[in-house]
């Protein structure tokens, strides 16, 4: 779980949006974003907005004093209101508030789109385009982690940045986590259902992971032993993925379902609707 390259949080005096999270790489896969409604993009803003992001706001010093007291705390003692606070600590105070924390995941939200972009395409036999390794004819009878490792490179490419090592982790850790969900699963061949369980857990892996590289290691740091600080660390993930879960059915519940074409519209309002509840933990 994890990764060593965590550490106690970004710096101070940088922008917390980094400018290629507004403006990723030609390469980036792009997700699957519907034509927004006239006048406005899918976020429900001016199209203006969406052409040019306003600055970033600039991290201020001590970002991280409030958020390392209180995850130190909760990895010393396992106190979970601690654990809570500190989470909502991460988004008030690390980065300025639930919006501009869903903006600086806005990465995951075009990543959870190629994704179920690729499932919904293996599943429905579709050929490979532009030489991506993802051809269920070339696939069939391939091991389940070579299929892994495919669904992998086609959806989310190395880069270079941290952000692209997390959500390739992220990703199989969501398919790995779908295949202990539904035993049966053919990751060639998936159903409806089990495309959106992987697409959810895909977006709660990655902001684990956004989580555990920028506070994570006031966990480890403070916890009596490791296998304490892993098992705590491990409980900081289930809330994480039982908090984007609950966002994903409020938003089904309002009619907002995974469809095709706005996958990535609705991952971005989870995220947002998540650092919400986060954010409100804050004291």
């Amino acid at each position: 779980m994890g990764t060593s390259q965590s550490s106690k949080g970004p710096a101070s005096g940088i922008p917390m949006v980094p400018a290629w999270v507004d403006n990723p790489p030609p390469e980036a896969p792009s997700g699957d974003d519907a034509p927004a409604r006239d006048g406005e993009d899918q976020d429900g803003e001016q199209p203006d907005a969406r052409v040019k992001p306003p600055p970033s706001p600039i991290a201020p010093e001590k970002r991280w004093l409030g958020v390392r007291r209180s995850l130190g705390d909760y990895g010393s003692n396992g106190d979970t209101g601690a654990m809570r606070r500190g989470v909502g600590r991460y988004v008030r105070d690390g980065y300025g508030g639930a919006r501009t924390a869903a903006r600086r995941m806005a990465g995951t939200a075009s990543t959870a789109g190629a994704l179920g972009n690729a499932l919904s395409a293996l599943a429905a036999g579709q050929p490979a385009e532009g030489g991506s390794p993802l051809d269920p004819a070339l696939l069939a009878g391939r091991s389940v982690d070579d299929i892994m490792d495919a669904v992998v490179e086609a959806v989310r490419p190395v880069d270079g940045t941290q952000d692209a090592e997390a959500s390739r982790a992220a990703i199989r850790d969501a398919l790995a986590e779908l295949l202990t969900r539904f035993p049966d699963a053919d990751l060639l061949s998936l159903a409806p259902e089990q495309r959106e369980f992987a697409i959810e857990r895909f977006a709660a892996h990655d902001v684990f992971r956004r989580f555990d590289l920028d506070v994570g290691q006031n966990i480890r740091d403070r916890a009596p032993n490791i296998s304490t600080g892993l098992a705590r660390l491990k409980q900081a993930r289930d809330y994480v993925k039982e908090t984007v879960a609950a966002s994903f059915r409020k938003l089904r519940d309002a009619g907002r379902a995974l469809t095709a074409g706005r996958i990535s519209e609705v991952v971005r309002d989870a995220l947002r609707e998540t650092f919400e509840v986060f954010e409100g933990y804050a004291e």
